[in-house]
């Protein structure tokens, strides 16, 4: 079988995907052809006054019946051709619509008038769609064969080989026995022709390797990446262990192993001791995400979510006991709470957000975890009565190491990673998340936040 496949296609996904969606595109458009052509044939004969032959109307009905019978077969088998270079592939498949359609129109050309129809216009538009999908060398070669055709049936008629069938009532006077004419006709004919597909499929092959050229920077960009975050996990790690160090002495003279310590100094010792544990949590939010973005594998089980989330909130009664936050938990109790995912990813992205609605929630605050059940998927709904997040950062929270414009100079330590984290993780169960701010539980100085997750099951 031949050969249509470039050297630069042989292994590009894009490419054949685009020549399969063109594929399905002309043969959508042979519909629409088809019932354009027969409204040709009733617009032109019963409002323009032309007058067909019973041999021209039976011809261009039998080709009409034609194009629709191989069109449907052609939509039937589309989806049995497969990208394989080596057989019957999708350019193959245009090239066999292209010898169908050509086929076709140089009868329904010869039927109309040939150098007096202007159907011969569809000649060219054909060409220019072939130009965009096959390789130069097959459709130069059409495009000749097309030349060829065309300029041998006018002057067929002008000799008088074959029979002119004209168009009753369309022109006044014949055109097809005037040789300046045809000469003239078929000599710019040919130039269009000629022109017009080697500047479609020029600019065509340029696109296809400019395609092709993007995609594989964007696959070398993410071997960069994935190199980086591998690096980024190595080097964390090692600054990791000597704040781990630090932070371990410190707790060692907090203890008063070492004899007993000044106030004064144990107080500059705990305030040291503090900023150790935020920058073991920051450099822990680091490893998350650079782990996150290394292993696209998540491990599945199925996962109690009411349980989770019990276990997630109790992580944090401590806190929520100091603060007096007033948490309620709201359950379907008919409802199943069993999905299939990752437990550990899944508990990192419930923990980043009931902690974000502690940590920024007032004393005497409310917090309201709420689940629910849909068709679907599982809502889970997590609603403050905080500080809230500004209108303007909405669209930005999920990015990384952006942090909301009113945190800014206030005490809420934090590094921006933990929403992004959450996203990525409820991404990869197939979710989705939206914030909103204020939310339900707004108050008049503390506008709120409500985030809503939905978790496929």
């Amino acid at each position: 079988m031949i050969n249509l496949v470039p050297d630069w296609a042989q292994h590009f996904d894009a490419f054949w995907d685009a020549i399969q969606r063109r594929n399905l595109w002309f043969i959508k458009l042979r519909y629409g052809a088809v019932i354009m052509l027969l409204m040709f044939l009733i617009f032109a004969e019963y409002s323009l006054g032309f007058t067909f032959s019973k041999r021209q109307s039976t011809a261009l009905i039998i080709i009409t019946i034609i194009i629709q019978i191989y069109n449907l077969l052609l939509h039937w088998k589309i989806k049995d051709v497969k990208f394989d270079t080596e057989k019957f592939n999708p350019l193959h498949f245009s090239l066999l619509q292209m010898i169908l359609d050509l086929s076709m129109l140089g009868l329904m050309v010869y039927y109309t008038g040939s150098v007096e129809t202007p159907l011969f216009m569809l000649f060219i538009f054909h060409m220019i769609i072939g130009s965009l999908v096959l390789p130069g060398f097959v459709i130069y070669s059409i495009a000749a064969l097309v030349i060829i055709y065309f300029t041998g049936i006018t002057f067929a008629e002008y000799s008088g080989l074959i029979q002119h069938n004209a168009i009753a009532g369309f022109l006044k006077e014949p055109l097809y026995n005037n040789l300046k004419f045809v000469i003239v006709y078929d000599s710019i004919f040919s130039f269009v022709m000629i022109m017009s597909v080697v500047l479609a499929n020029r600019i065509a092959n340029q696109l296809y390797i400019m395609e092709q050229q993007l995609v594989q920077t964007i696959d070398r960009l993410n071997e960069a990446e994935t190199e980086k975050q591998k690096y980024v996990i190595g080097l964390v790690h090692e600054i990791k262990s000597p704040l781990a160090a630090v932070h371990s002495y410190l707790d060692i003279i907090l203890e008063k192993f070492l004899g007993p310590v000044e106030k004064n100094v144990e107080e500059k010792l705990l305030r040291a001791r503090l900023r150790s544990d935020e920058a073991i949590n920051m450099i822990n939010d680091v490893l998350k995400v650079s782990k996150l973005r290394l292993l696209n594998e998540i491990t599945l089980e199925e996962v109690d979510i009411k349980d989770l989330l019990c276990k997630v909130i109790n992580n944090f009664q401590e806190i929520i006991n100091s603060k007096k936050i007033e948490l309620k938990f709201l359950t379907e109790d008919s409802a199943s709470s069993k999905i299939i995912g990752d437990k550990f990813l899944l508990e990192i992205a419930f923990s980043n957000l009931i902690g974000n609605a502690v940590k920024y929630a007032e004393q005497n605050g409310n917090i309201e975890i709420k689940l629910s059940q849909n068709k679907d998927d599982m809502k889970i709904e997590i609603c403050d009565d905080g500080i809230g997040i500004p209108k303007d950062d909405l669209p930005k929270i999920f990015n990384d190491f952006f942090r909301a414009s009113n945190i800014k100079g206030k005490n809420y330590e934090g590094t921006g990673l933990g929403l992004s984290i959450v996203k990525n993780i409820i991404e990869r169960h197939g979710g989705k998340i939206k914030a909103e701010s204020p939310s339900r539980l707004a108050k008049e100085k503390n506008p709120g936040t409500a985030f809503m997750i939905f978790i496929p099951y």
